[in-house]
């Protein structure tokens, strides 16, 4: 299953303390961060478990689910202004803008 990356990739420890301790209970514990996609994939769950990931991500740790389809990639972007000082603008906000503009064709 795929989870959409932050703007940034910019993700806090708790954050992906909980993720790693849901996969090792309800899947498979073996993921790839960032891969040709740029999604976090998880490998490896069986089909009745599916709905209690989708449950916990959702609503407990506040994620967006699917990622990248055939039609589009899932944007991603650099870390901008957050620490780079020669950036011109806030690549954090524009692949926020472009996410929620495109939802429908992402997933």
């Amino acid at each position: 299953m795929r989870v959409n990356q932050p703007a940034g990739k910019y993700y806090s420890t708790d954050y992906l303390k909980k993720l790693c301790d849901l996969w090792d209970f309800r899947g498979s514990g073996v993921t790839n961060m960032h891969g040709s996609t740029g999604d976090i994939i998880l490998l490896g769950t069986t089909t009745k478990q599916l709905e209690e990931v989708f449950w916990t991500l959702t609503n407990d740790m506040g994620q967006d689910l699917g990622g990248s389809g055939s039609n589009l990639r899932t944007p991603s972007d650099c870390l901008g202004q957050s620490r780079c000082e020669y950036a011109c603008y806030d690549t954090n906000a524009l692949v926020y803008f472009l996410t929620n503009e495109y939802q429908d064709e992402l997933h």
